[in-house]
């Protein structure tokens, strides 16, 4: 409390801009920082900003989490541009900007953090193991170590983490004893209390045993802690979850749930799981679980993970010795040259420049079912030849003309993900027979060819932000039978007309969607509303974001909080047939704008019917809008009304108690 209280008036004090906390690692730098981040949001600071560095730097990626918070998405391409938009979105309002786990100078300029004569409303919250880095490399005026705790903190830690039975006469001696051999780090102390919390006396006894295995004086410090790690990795429920954990290693710090839910699918890890709805609960409740254990942590949306930097050292540790995955993070081990080792690996996961910019022109390794790379580099035409058995294939942010013609060999391939890519000829894509998952996401594609028509067993494809994507050939859409969820958000609009003669058709058409029966999951852009009425999809959609009108004016829409969305942009009164009336009634989030002519929303909306799945209601730039009246509508679930630039607004009317509302000054809101 002492140091909380000390880095809290430092960040008070106006002629310090840049906080350090430094002290080994699990002892708690991180869990710190966000202490003060939820005390100080609201109060000394308008908006607090989290980005984790870690020892490789990567600038585009912390600038990315910045933007997540504030809720901003890049329009840029370029760091340069990036960092200028961060720079001029940061002095709107006093932030603090917290960077975690700085290993090495970070250059603040180029993330686009202003600071000091630029913007004095502006402070860095820093953390390293290293003080000078702290002093040497980033300047920070003032700097606060963080030791280990001392015996009767770590005691009521324990206690915390393992509950009160600790307490109880026959178990307290015992738990002391598991206590001390934590040696004052809170990670190891929460991962051992966690995995023990509501355990039998023969499992504590069970545990010191284990614990006791290392030579007392190889128990101090950081060895504890990967002791402790190994341990609690060692007494998780199944080989599934100790999987997923070691997946969890392989994504890093704040990995998306998503892409593990896709990792496990790929590789059939579930026994028992075959939808992608299944999939994701389950995934979902083993990070829960996890979490529960201290393995993993809460980053800083629902949507992503944490993973402590001793945790996930620890785990690659284990991952090497005892389930051949090997993961080249920020250096090269001697296992890299052992080409008997290597055919042995079942996954390999490359992020480290000196291996990647030296690919071998084959790679011998036919036990492999998980290989991921991010690097821009460029792969050899032979190098997936010897790996048939790949299940999983992630290429992150790569750069091809055309992909490696080896990738026909890879017949038993279950996922690919070629997020972020610069690619331009995907026809080989068509010969993966047996893909279920393709993750197009943020790609360069210009078009999605006839040719993956042939992929009759894909169950998910993301083409999400694929800015440069206008043509989908006719039928390929349809020829995708077993296809559940479709994400086009931020990507293709130009869905061909109706009544176009099939000879004459140049793209895909929103029809081809209703040869679909297995869709129940689509995030999709729509330019004209009259193209929706007399499509029968909507009628199997359990998730939907579905965007409707002017596409450039859709950009304010970030947030996917609910299952279902819908986004409406109209520049005419309202008028909705059937196909958006059915969607409107199981909306759980509406925005609306636009609304030319409209004087009473909801009641022209949906000609007085209920809108019983309605929990948010956005309404923006409605310029003849009168009148909000909510209780002529059934309601029953809304929670939240947001209501911007409606400048002739006269009335709003909702009896709901538990409505809460945000606007902006309404200048004609007299009742």
């Amino acid at each position: 409390m002492s140091i909380l209280n000390g880095i809290m008036e430092a960040l008070k004090d106006d002629s310090v801009s840049v906080v350090g906390v430094h002290g080994m690692g699990g002892i708690g730098k991180t869990t710190m920082v966000k202490e003060i981040a939820r005390k100080v949001k609201g109060k000394l600071f308008d908006s607090v900003v989290i980005a984790t560095v870690t020892q490789a730097i990567d600038i585009e990626k912390i600038q990315n989490q910045i933007a997540d918070f504030l809720g901003l998405k890049f329009e840029e391409q370029s760091m340069v541009g990036k960092a200028f938009r961060l720079r001029e979105r940061l002095k709107e309002k006093r932030v603090l900007v917290v960077l975690d786990d700085i290993w090495e100078k970070l250059d603040i300029e180029e993330v686009g953090i202003p600071l000091g004569d630029e913007h004095k409303g502006c402070k860095l919250l820093l953390t390293s193991r290293e003080l000078n880095v702290l002093l040497n490399g980033m300047d920070a005026h003032k700097n606060f170590p963080i030791g280990v705790l001392n015996e009767k903190e770590a005691w009521d830690l324990f206690k915390k983490k393992a509950g009160d039975c600790v307490e109880s006469f026959d178990l307290k001696p015992i738990a002391m004893e598991v206590a001390k051999k934590c040696a004052g780090l809170p990670i190891a102390i929460a991962t051992v209390a966690g995995a023990l919390r509501n355990k039998r006396l023969f499992e504590w006894k069970n545990a010191l045993r284990e614990l006791e295995r290392p030579s007392s004086s190889n128990f101090t410090g950081i060895n504890a802690a990967y002791s402790a790690i190994e341990w609690s990795f060692n007494y998780l429920e199944s080989e599934e979850v100790k999987l997923t954990f070691l997946l969890c290693s392989v994504i890093g710090h704040n990995g998306l749930v998503e892409d593990l839910v896709r990792y496990t699918l790929g590789l059939g890890l579930f026994d028992g799981v075959y939808t992608m709805e299944e999939a994701r609960n389950k995934v979902l409740t083993v990070v829960a679980n996890l979490k529960a254990s201290a393995l993993l942590l809460d980053s800083y949306n629902d949507e992503r993970f944490d993973i402590h930097d001793v945790v996930w050292d620890s785990a690659l540790a284990i991952a090497l010795k005892d389930y051949r995955m090997l993961v080249l993070r920020d250096h090269v081990p001697k296992e890299w040259s052992d080409k008997e080792k290597i055919n042995s690996w079942s996954l390999i996961s490359l992020r480290c420049p000196q291996i990647i910019a030296n690919l071998p022109k084959e790679m011998e390794c036919s036990g492999l079912s998980f290989f991921h790379m991010a690097s821009a580099v460029k792969i050899p035409p032979n190098f997936f030849k010897q790996t048939k058995g790949l299940k999983v294939l992630d290429l992150f942010r790569m750069q091809f003309s055309s992909l490696p013609k080896s990738i026909i060999h890879l017949t038993d391939l279950r996922m690919l993900c070629l997020k972020e890519s610069t690619v331009d000829d995907i026809i080989v894509i068509g010969e993966l027979k047996n893909l279920e998952i393709l993750d197009l996401a943020k790609s360069g594609i210009k078009e999605l060819p006839k040719e993956m028509a042939q992929l009759t067993q894909l169950r998910l494809l993301d083409l999400s932000w694929c800015r440069e994507l206008e043509i989908i050939s006719p039928d390929v859409l349809s020829s995708l039978s077993e296809l559940k969820e479709l994400y086009m958000g931020g990507s293709f609009v130009e869905w061909e007309n109706e009544g176009v003669a099939e000879n004459e058709k140049k793209n895909a058409s929103l029809d081809e969607l209703n040869n679909l029966p297995c869709l129940t999951t689509l995030d999709v852009h729509i330019s004209d509303a009259q193209m929706i009425p007399k499509h029968r999809f909507v009628e199997t959609l359990d998730k939907y974001v579905i965007c409707v009108g002017d596409y450039n004016r859709l950009v304010w829409y970030q947030s996917h909080e609910c299952l279902r969305t819908l986004r409406l942009t109209l520049c005419t009164n309202i008028h909705l047939d059937n196909g958006l009336k059915m969607l409107l009634i199981k909306t759980e989030a509406l925005y609306l704008e636009g609304l030319e002519g409209v004087k009473n929303v909801l009641v022209e909306l949906d000609n007085r019917k209920d809108l019983p799945h309605l929990k948010r209601l956005h309404i923006k730039n409605g310029m003849h809008v009168q009148y909000i009246t909510m209780n002529e509508i059934g309601v029953s679930e809304l929670c939240s009304i947001t209501l911007e630039n409606l400048p002739q607004l006269i009335s709003f009317c909702c009896q709901d108690e538990r409505c809460s509302i945000i606007s902006e000054p309404l200048p004609l809101f007299n009742k």
